[in-house]
């Protein structure tokens, strides 16, 4: 019984070495409870062993900093790093792992704020005893736990997710801020708690916390809904295009069904009189008015099925149409593979700037004619877009055409940033080439993707 009667004596003094020591195994668990949580709201997949590579180094590196760096350093340090194992260690973007480090953090430290004056209030106990005492500390840290633990396995049987992958740039930037207030606020708060928590009655503390919390909620609340109502904006966009698409493609069907007596009888007479110069001449006439059915098929979200390079292609190619430029498709591949090896808005941007630019040069030909083709090539572990077009300038500078205020076009505002554009982007990802080439009759640019 002496033995207990020691342990228990030492549990429950101040000892800040001692609650060091046996708070050890915490630091894990607080790691493994909040990346439970944040990966569940974020819906961020990752494997077991990257998840547990994350809680066991990052818990030796979160007991190490918080113990031998005096704050506030020790702990900015912890969060920083955390914020790069979330992208790293779990792969995920730096949007989320921002997100993710901020759900944690804010969570903790309400809990905390609570937890804290409802210890002072029974216990008459000040938040430095509760971090000395090795018992209350490891009490009430428990409890913190338990608490996020229970809301993690609501908000996994509700199925609640949060999706960041639409969110406009505004809106992140409005979350970021909100964020950084959010912390700013909490923090004051527990300076008021630490110095003043034996003269604020327990009446305004708990309305405070309530209040922050409530403010934090339906900020939240509006951001998303926001967001989805952007979402939804695009969406719309997006069927309207398909829908104009759709248009064309039926007025172009009608055309040939009206028409085909007329194209047999064309075809008959160039037989009878064996005229096949004449029947290849009139055959290529056909073709192209086929080749232009084929590529409103091809305009479909399910064919070009990620929205965002949908949305690009329709356009330029309504834009083409009513210049009377004929744009050829080729989709061989699944376009939503791309958003794994680099960002779709990166895409987009070099995908219009390419495509206006195609558009335009082919704007001044006779024959105007513009090949899209988007392939994957496993043997060399790469996606390959290239667009092709007819052009008039045959001595067109293939190198110099990417500086920045180089331009080809006349008497035009803001020319010459387009291309330069698309090489910044190149530099900024190591596993993007683009190659730019001439003959004769094209013009051809090749962005190569490797994975």
């Amino acid at each position: 019984m002496e033995i207990f009667q020691t342990i228990w004596t030492a549990l429950t003094t101040p000892n800040e070495t001692l609650a060091a020591i046996l708070f050890f195994p915490f630091y894990f668990v607080d790691i493994f409870v909040n990346m439970l949580l944040f990966t569940t709201i974020l819906n961020i997949k990752t494997t077991k062993k990257r998840k547990f590579l994350y809680v066991i180094f990052l818990g030796v590196i979160a007991y190490i900093l918080r113990n031998f760096i005096p704050d506030p350093y020790g702990g900015a340090l912890n969060l920083i790093i955390s914020l790069f194992f979330i992208k790293f260690v779990l792969k995920t973007s730096w949007f989320k792992s921002f997100v993710a480090e901020f759900i944690g953090l804010f969570l903790v430290s309400i809990l905390e704020l609570f937890m804290f004056r409802l210890y002072f209030t029974g216990f008459q106990i000040s938040y430095e005893l509760i971090m000395n005492i090795p018992f209350h500390r490891i009490v009430s840290t428990l409890s913190i736990y338990l608490c996020i633990y229970l809301l993690y396995r609501v908000i996994r049987y509700c199925k609640f997710h949060i999706n960041l992958e639409n969110m406009t740039r505004k809106n992140r930037i409005l979350f970021i801020t909100n964020a950084i207030f959010g912390l700013i606020s909490i923090t004051t708060q527990f300076c008021i708690l630490a110095f003043y928590s034996d003269k604020m009655p327990i009446a305004i503390t708990v309305l405070s916390i309530l209040s922050l919390s409530a403010y934090f909620f339906i900020s939240m609340y509006s951001l998303i809904n926001t967001d989805k109502l952007n979402t939804t904006s695009q969406s719309l966009e997006e069927a309207q295009l398909h829908n104009r698409t759709l248009i064309l493609l039926h007025d172009n069907m009608r055309g040939f069904k009206h028409d085909f007596h007329n194209i047999v009888q064309g075809i008959g007479g160039y037989i009878d009189k064996k005229d096949l110069v004449g029947l290849e001449k009139y055959y290529r006439q056909l073709l192209q008015d086929c080749n232009r059915v084929n590529n409103l098929t091809a305009l479909s979200p399910t064919v070009i099925n990620n929205p965002a390079i949908y949305n690009v292609m329709a356009a330029k190619y309504h834009r083409a149409d009513e210049n009377g430029i004929q744009i050829n498709l080729g989709i061989f591949m699944n376009l939503n593979d791309l958003e794994h090896h680099l960002k779709i808005y990166e895409f987009t941007r070099i995908l219009g700037i390419l495509m206006d630019n195609a558009i335009e040069a082919a704007m001044e030909c006779n024959n105007k004619i513009v090949h899209v083709t988007f392939r994957k090539e496993d043997s060399r572990h790469r996606f390959i877009m290239v667009i092709e077009n007819t052009y008039l300038d045959k001595t067109i500078d293939t190198e110099r055409i990417f500086e920045k205020s180089y331009s080809t076009k006349s008497k035009k505002t803001n020319s010459g940033l387009g291309l330069w554009e698309v090489r910044q982007i190149l530099k900024r990802n190591n596993n993007l080439n683009l190659f730019t080439t001439k003959d004769a009759e094209y013009f051809r640019q090749q962005l190569e993707i490797y994975y």
